[in-house]
């Protein structure tokens, strides 16, 4: 009975965290948008700060609470799932388009975190100034957003190099497809009854997110310790793959079809062609920004397990570089690249639930 319990609570809590999220993000970018920031502006940050929102509201908790295992598994899992699941499926669709050199710069500050993490987690501890770099790293990160965006809005701007993967006889192109009709970011008329509406979406989204991700930590520490499995576990496997299971119906342009499907296009809070690198922002914001805000809220060095160190870590640079020397050398993105993440993440999946690490 406590099993059955924890799992409703578990899925209640992923359902609650999900419109949650995505409801505060859509207020939140109106009301930014309403208070005169430029859409480039509020697409390069608030935009790609909502798409990590369950794992820095779950981390946050879960840190406060000093269950460090959900805290660093939810971010460093988190990442490997944005790659290996959700761009990877993107990719062997065939419809990416991104521009070139943010592109590289992104995965270039992916990488970086990487390393950051692979020399400053010593004796299973994040070192104070690896927290420093992870945090100068975001900083640069949300520059680099910017003017990823005002690229973006402005496609005639030079040295616009884009990147595509296009299915045979088909092109894709930014500025293309930015000229139609999408629906992405029409607001409602600005009025004083409008914005009480955004203002208590927000609230109302902020705390259903609340609600979702303190639920599933405390499903995911009842699981684990009914079914004697380490916290670890449940944030490489269930957390981070049901956190990723609204992105990957985006990214499957929602194949069965659904509520969530009317929901999420309400609340689009970026372009449908700007997908691919938001999956990789979500990515980096789950190291650069997740993993410094638990260390905070810890208080003291955060315990980053052999788990993490051995199998997350090196997952996430394996996909990275899959992603970046196709990009440097041959300037474009192509379909195997999505079936090698793909392979990668199965094998650390099957490594994390067969062979897990004593220290998680």
């Amino acid at each position: 009975m406590v099993v059955l319990v924890s799992l409703v609570l578990f899925v209640l809590g992923m359902v609650l965290a999900a419109v949650g999220s995505r409801l505060a993000g859509r207020c939140a970018t109106w009301c930014f948008a309403l208070c005169g920031f430029p859409m480039w502006v509020v697409g390069g940050t608030v935009a790609s700060l909502c798409v990590a929102l369950p794992q820095l509201m779950l981390a946050f908790l879960a840190s406060g609470l000093s269950i460090t295992a959900l805290a660093v598994g939810a971010a460093l899992a988190g990442a490997v799932v944005d790659i290996g699941l959700v761009l990877s499926f993107r990719l062997i669709r065939r419809d990416v388009v991104v521009f070139r050199g943010e592109f590289v710069r992104k995965c270039l500050l992916l990488l970086a975190a990487c390393l950051v993490l692979l020399v400053f987690v010593r004796d299973g501890l994040l070192s104070y100034t690896g927290v420093g770099l992870l945090m100068a790293l975001f900083v640069l990160f949300v520059l680099e957003s910017i003017v990823y965006q005002h690229h973006f809005v402005y496609s005639d701007a030079p040295g616009a190099e884009e990147l595509l993967t296009a299915q045979p006889g088909k092109s894709l192109c930014l500025g293309t497809i930015r000229s139609t009709e999408d629906g992405t970011m029409r607001f409602p008329a600005m009025s004083i009854l409008n914005s009480l509406k955004n203002l208590g979406g927000i609230l109302l989204g902020g705390a259903l997110l609340t609600a979702g991700a303190y639920a599933l930590v405390v499903a995911s520490v009842s699981l684990a310790n009914l079914t004697g499995t380490i916290q670890a576990l449940w944030a490489a496997g269930m957390l981070s793959l049901g956190f990723a299971l609204p992105l990957l119906a985006e990214a499957l342009s929602h194949p069965l079809g659904s509520v969530w499907k009317r929901f999420a296009e309400r609340c689009r809070i970026y372009p449908p062609v700007a997908f691919p690198m938001h999956i990789l922002n979500a990515a980096i914001l789950n190291i650069t920004l997740v993993l410094p805000i638990a260390s905070l809220m810890y208080r003291r060095r955060l315990p980053v397990g052999e788990q993490f160190r051995s199998y997350e870590v090196p997952a996430c640079i394996l996909m990275t570089l899959v992603l970046l020397v196709p990009a440097l050398v041959r300037r474009r993105l192509y379909r195997w690249q999505g079936v090698a993440c793909l392979g990668i993440y199965l094998v650390y999946l099957a490594a994390v639930l067969l062979a897990p690490r004593a220290g998680a």
